[in-house]
């Protein structure tokens, strides 16, 4: 292989990784951003739109695009539902310690969600061997088809999004929350409302995410751990709360591992990745605790 395919490939291994990367950490902070929830149920989100995708495309025969948007429709749901009956119940209760509280609340639903996905699916792995199989013709260049189509996919959720927050009104009104939540208040906008429907959309991303990377990684009840991990590693690398540098973020997180898997596994094993990921975020936080493109984050009480 010459320099220049070397380039190539890393170049869209890189690109490839760090699409759903970028999916995920775009919910994770919307929700941290508006209403200050460190969720650490972000991942079983991912795991619910993994297991709705599988049964719609295998069950429904909705297809591969019809079974991403039943997933992510699904997890839309639940994830609001939870926000109503859960957040809505305890930011009544808890105005102080909220971004604690909520922490073990989110760590709370993670664990009944793993457990209750494992008592009602089993611990068996449900994947499919392949979603975009008219796709297949992107393997001549060097693109696997599956994770190729999840990463335009990805792009296309986290431009949808960014249209949806500064094009319409419902948008607009949700950056004014994550700006000044008593002032919003004021001039008259919903807040149970705006809450409700960011719990939701974040949700809806990761459903999306876990629904299309299905061939990838299979559904199964623990599989949120690790794209929660991820997420955080992103929200840490850019700063807490910031969208557009979470989509920078994800891609960056994306190159990182293809260039601990591609040059540094030779030497590091294969905790390659582990490794230079961790470096980083201590590193982060040793020198850059705010992030590379943060500001400092709200107090718990704010």
């Amino acid at each position: 292989m010459g320099f220049g395919e070397e380039i190539f490939d890393f170049l869209i291994t890189g690109f490839l990784r760090g699409g759903m990367y970028s999916l995920m950490a775009v919910g994770l902070t919307l929700v941290f951003g508006v209403m200050n929830i460190a969720n650490f149920a972000h991942g079983e989100f991912y795991m619910l739109g993994a297991f709705f995708g599988y049964f719609s495309y295998n069950y429904l025969n909705l297809g591969p695009l019809g079974s991403i948007l039943a997933a992510g429709l699904g997890v839309f749901i639940v994830a609001g539902l939870v926000e109503r009956t859960l957040f809505r119940a305890l930011r009544r209760r808890s105005k102080k310690q909220w971004l604690m509280n909520t922490f073990l609340l989110t760590l709370g639903i993670s664990i009944i969600m793993q457990n209750g996905a494992k008592l009602i699916w089993g611990s068996q792995y449900r994947g499919i061997t392949q979603m975009w199989k008219s796709f297949a013709w992107l393997q001549k260049y060097g693109l696997p088809p599956d994770r190729a189509i999840s990463f335009l996919i990805a792009m296309f959720s986290i431009v949808a999004f960014m249209l949806f927050l500064n094009k319409t009104n419902t948008g607009r009104a949700i950056r004014a929350v994550s700006q000044d939540e008593v002032g919003a208040g004021l001039v008259g906008i919903n807040l149970g409302f705006i809450h409700t429907l960011v719990f939701a959309l974040s949700g809806l991303m990761a459903g999306v995410a876990g629904a299309s990377l299905l061939s990838i990684t299979p559904a199964y009840p623990f599989m949120g751990m690790m794209p929660l991990y991820k997420s955080w590693f992103v929200l840490i690398l850019v700063g807490m709360g910031n969208i557009g540098g979470s989509i920078v973020g994800g891609l960056l997180l994306g190159f990182l591992e293809t260039l601990a898997t591609s040059y540094l596994s030779v030497y590091l094993g294969s905790g390659s990745q582990e490794f230079i990921c961790l470096t980083v975020i201590i590193a982060i936080l040793l020198f850059r605790p705010n992030g590379l493109f943060g500001k400092a984050v709200k107090s718990a009480s704010e």
